[in-house]
Parts: C-alpha cells; structure tokens; sequence
C-alpha cells in the first residue's frame, strides 16, 4: 500500500499573502524523505491554490512519482502534456466548491473525455478516473480507456455511525472488485484522516491512499516530518496480519 501526500494545501498557505513561502516544492522533499510514495497536486483552473510553476519545479524535482489532478479542461491538459508527469487523475471541479465534492461523471463525460484519455495516455502518462464506487461509473472508467481509477472515499469518511461507515466500506469493497473485475487498478482518497485511514488500508485490491488535508493539518502541530511518518505507519500497520 503507498501513500501519495498531496501538498495543495501547503500552496494554500502560501497564495493567502501571494508570497513565497511556504513552498509547496520544499514540503514535497520533506514528505518523501520521511517516506511517501508519491506527491499529488492538483492544478485547478482558478489557479487557488498550486500555480503552473510549481508544476514544472516539482516535474523536475520529485524523486518518486507526480501524480496531477486535473479537470478536463483544455488549458489545463496542455500543462499535463507539457509537463508529463508519471499519473494524472481526472477529477470533477466546481469554481464554487471549497475542495473536490464528488467523482467525476465518466458516464455523461463520454466521447471528449475518451479522447482526453487517450491523449493524455499517448503522452506516456498513467491516467486515473476520480470515481465514486459505483459500478456504471467504474464500467465507464475502463470503457473510456483508463488504467487507474481513484474511489472516492468521502462517504466513508463522512459516515456517521457504525451502520452507516459499515456500509461505507462495504460500497467501497464492491467498488474495488468490480474495478479489478474490469482490469483497472485501484487508488483511493478524500477525506481520510488518522483515525478513519486503517480500515480503507486493511482493504485488499487497493494500491495508493492519497492524502492531503489530514497531513497538512497535523504537520502545522508536529511537522510535516512526523506527520507523514505517521500517516505511514497507520497505513503499515494495518496491512499487518
């Protein structure tokens, strides 16, 4: 199981003063010397948080993989082509919304988003669909072409109760079986935190959590150092038998 941190949020500090620090780059560097798999970021149009240079800085400077999010938009495409990072992973974006609210549509995206797909996929670049665990979503995901999808674990983290977070994760089970049933292979993220990560961790068939807000919160308490090793060992921890 790997963990991808996303530094989005590092950049948010950053663009409330439209300074210089702190810098998304550095905090990548930190996160992988204490043992992340990945860095995600997540190049929005509006631009609110990571800008179009630390895109190209962390191409440069990322020792393990980049993984872009990105909506299908064409601007922000040609970034992504220019750039070439290892994975991208489309997701759905609403100027209006405070972070991603849900998977993307795969089903309504049709023919365009095949086409991004493809483009994105000759560039020699890894995509995945942002999708809720929903089997049309998923059947669309590996019908339009792409290697990875991303399950949207936000109900499982907003879940109230032990009934409701029980089917949560069940919901998210089926999704991975159906995904891997397809041929895709499976990532998971949103809204997982240190108290709620294990049970999506123990999961079989998942290979990557990304995980951005958590981190960064705990890091403005304890460093981002010890945040991530944290996070990590969580992670570790329930793959044990």
């Amino acid at each position: 199981m790997r963990l991808g941190v996303n530094i989005d949020h590092v950049a948010t500090i950053r663009q409330a003063r439209r300074i210089d620090i702190p810098d998304p780059v550095e905090a990548a560097v930190i996160a992988e010397l204490a043992g992340a798999d990945g860095i995600t970021i997540h190049l929005r149009e509006d631009r609110r948080h990571i800008q179009d240079r630390d895109v190209r800085v962390l191409r440069q400077t990322v020792k393990t993989k980049l993984n872009l999010e990105l909506a299908d938009v064409p601007e922000i495409v040609e970034v992504a082509l220019a750039v070439r990072p290892e994975d991208c992973c489309l997701v759905p974006e609403r100027r209006e919304e405070v972070t991603t609210e849900g998977g993307l549509d795969v089903v309504r995206g049709g023919e365009p988003l095949s086409r991004t797909i493809a483009r994105l996929r000759a560039g020699g670049i890894r995509v995945s669909l942002f999708v809720s665990p929903d089997r049309d979503q998923i059947a669309a995901s590996a019908a339009g072409g792409a290697e990875f999808v991303e399950l949207h674990t936000g109900r499982y983290a907003d879940a109230r109760g032990e009934s409701e977070q029980a089917s949560a994760l069940r919901a998210l089970r089926e999704g991975v079986e159906i995904a891997r049933g397809l041929g895709l292979r499976v990532n998971a993220g949103h809204g997982l935190n240190y108290v709620n990560v294990q049970p999506v961790a123990a999961m079989g068939g998942i290979e990557e959590l990304n995980i951005g807000h958590a981190i960064i919160a705990r890091a403005v308490l304890v460093g981002l150092d010890r945040a991530v090793r944290d996070m990590k060992t969580l992670m570790l921890e329930a793959k044990r038998p």
